[in-house]
């Protein structure tokens, strides 16, 4: 792919990769991606995301020190996503930006992200917010649209300080106690009205009445996302009420700054080419 100008001034270097191709249906993105690059080294990373071979690829790379890479112009589809859903679309790369966040991730320490790094995070997602109508609640993780595949960025991620900057939805997690549970082999009307309300945020798990595997990998993910605290798949009292409190925040339009201050008062496949980094 010839050189081609940045997307956003706060890019402070183009590193080409050929893997991408035409967005399909949105004529725009609707979505932000955020992963981790799951590699050892920042350096292996963007190599391989620029690799033909690889057939992966994102928007943005994201160092550690926070300067900030674009790989592939926002109007193009880039590689990212892999197998994944959300609002009941599975063409996810169509309709997002994605972006890496240079992470060794869990198979490597999973060490805590940098405050500079995540402040350049805040400040590229802001500029893509300037040039595309993205609602709140469509700023997520890839363990959001892939929880049976992935974890990344994971639960040491911050995202209620990206939502205090406008990037994103949060909510406080309502305490965990002790608690009645669904878990693993439930059933019933509870199971049904969880559900529905995981689909209704935007997670892709059938409605079935029954707390099966991919119930409780969208559970993890949930949690993981935005009940750190306890990952465990089991939805409790705790799990439950960040949930609905979720839901009512996304209703009135998911002003972050306002749910943050506010929140303790009130599918086909993809496609058939690769999606992302062995570990991304």
């Amino acid at each position: 792919m010839p050189p081609f100008a940045p997307d956003s001034s706060v890019v402070e270097r183009i590193e080409t990769s050929p893997n991408f191709d035409e967005r399909t249906g949105l004529a725009r993105p609707d979505m932000i991606i955020l992963h981790y690059t799951g590699m050892q080294f920042a350096h292996e990373a963007v190599h391989r995301l620029c690799d033909p071979k690889a057939r992966v690829s994102s928007h943005y790379v994201v160092m550690d020190n926070g300067s900030i890479l674009q790989l592939v112009p926002e109007v193009k589809r880039a590689w990212h996503a892999g197998i994944s859903s959300w609002g009941g679309d599975t063409d996810i790369n169509s309709r997002s930006v994605g972006i890496e966040i240079c992470n060794p991730g869990h198979d490597f320490g999973y060490p805590d992200f940098p405050a500079r790094q995540i402040a350049a995070v805040i400040t590229l997602c802001r500029s893509i917010l300037t040039r595309h109508i993205i609602r709140p609640e469509n700023i997520v993780a890839h363990s959001d649209v892939a929880p049976a595949r992935k974890q990344d960025p994971g639960e040491k991620f911050p995202w209620k300080r990206l939502a205090q900057s406008n990037v994103g939805l949060w909510v406080e997690p309502v305490a965990i106690t002790e608690s009645p549970v669904l878990q693993l082999r439930d059933t019933g009307d509870k199971v049904t009205e969880l559900q529905k309300a995981l689909v209704e945020y935007g997670y892709g798990v059938e409605v079935n009445g029954t707390y099966d595997k991919d119930t409780q990998e969208v559970v993890i993910a949930f949690q993981r996302h935005f009940r750190p605290a306890k990952i465990d798949g089991i939805t409790d009292t705790s799990t439950r009420e960040t949930l609905r409190k979720l839901l009512i925040a996304k209703e009135l339009g998911g002003s972050p700054k306002t749910t943050v201050a506010s929140a303790g008062k009130r599918t086909a496949a993809q496609s058939s080419k690769p999606g992302e980094p062995a570990a991304s």
